[in-house]
């Protein structure tokens, strides 16, 4: 009741602003009636008021219209991404690295804020994997359909002849659940195996010293998780284990929707892995997203966080 009360007054907002400007315009023309002139100064700078107040109001409208749409059990929350590079030494490494900036710049460009919490690099350069963790209102809502494999084409940086090479990298995103959330999903603890190794990355004077990383293994589904920004062993198992949680919450998330899209008639393609985007940097410049069928021309733009195109029309796709 409280969710559709705020809703409504949103929607109300937006139809008080539109009001407003309906009443400038009013006095726009009188001015013109007044001063006879319909190149008034004064008018003119009324106008341009009015469109960029407009503008503004049409952008806002379009983010709550679109979050609407975020109604899933876990769309409120933030998200947790982990980017893996795929077969393909060097460029599959140098391709993920470039991934992870990509959401970063995205999530930065919403006010977002954004931690690493595991990293795996290879020892080519770039990652093997890595996961951050992005907290910012319906962060899991409006990412959560980037999850799969992403293509990329281009002439290799790394290869002397100057050949063109394909590389991929595959997106998991799940819900950055808290702790509450996360227990509420009892996982048993005779499902989960435990490993522990020594940390690699930051975390305090323990690092490297000790085995304080934690990665967990689901025993039923096969999926893992790891953690080693904590000082302890304990505190990782305690993060590991939300992560965890997390990752069978958007699994069973994605057997609702999929059940949903049987009963409605419509084809389901399983989206674990899929590859979803292709980014084209030779022999012409492109990225077109596989689903959707957008397309957007500019792919420096896009791999420097210009994702909004892509992520609304998917958004708009499943509702």
């Amino acid at each position: 009741m409280a969710q559709a009360k705020a809703e409504l007054e949103v929607w109300a907002s937006f139809e008080k602003e539109l009001l407003v400007q309906e009443s400038q315009l009013d006095a726009v023309e009188e001015i013109i009636h007044e001063e006879g002139n319909e190149e008034s100064s004064a008018a003119h700078a009324l106008i341009e008021e009015s469109k960029t107040a407009v503008a503004d109001i049409a952008k806002r409208y379009r983010q709550a219209e679109l979050e609407h749409f975020l109604g899933g059990p876990y769309d409120r929350f933030g998200a947790t991404l982990t980017v893996t590079a795929g077969a393909g030494g060097r460029d599959a490494s140098d391709w993920a690295g470039l991934l992870l900036r990509m959401y970063r710049r995205y999530a930065e460009s919403r006010g977002w804020s954004v931690a690493e919490v595991g990293r795996h690099d290879a020892p080519e350069g770039g990652i093997k994997s890595a996961t951050i963790e992005i907290k910012g209102k319906h962060a899991y809502g409006w990412l959560k359909g980037e999850v799969g494999a992403h293509r990329l084409v281009r002439i290799s940086p790394y290869d002397s002849n100057k050949r063109r090479h394909t590389s991929f990298a595959n997106v998991e995103i799940v819900p950055a659940l808290p702790e509450l959330a996360a227990k509420q999903l009892a996982i048993k603890q005779e499902e989960v195996k435990m490993e522990v190794a020594k940390s690699s990355g930051p975390g305090g004077q323990n690092v490297n010293k000790r085995e304080t990383a934690v990665r967990l293994t689901h025993i039923p589904t096969g999926m893992t998780v790891e953690c080693q920004t904590e000082r302890t062993q304990g505190a990782n198992r305690e993060r590991a284990m939300q992560m965890l949680a997390a990752k069978l919450a958007a699994r069973r998330e994605e057997e609702r929707r999929e059940a949903i899209a049987r009963e409605r008639g419509e084809h389901v393609e399983a989206a674990w892995g899929n590859q979803i985007r292709s980014y084209v940097l030779h022999p012409y410049q492109m990225v077109k997203d596989h689903r959707t069928e957008v397309e957007h021309r500019n792919p420096e733009a896009v791999l420097d966080g210009d994702l909004t195109l892509f992520i609304e029309a998917e958004i708009e796709l499943v509702n």
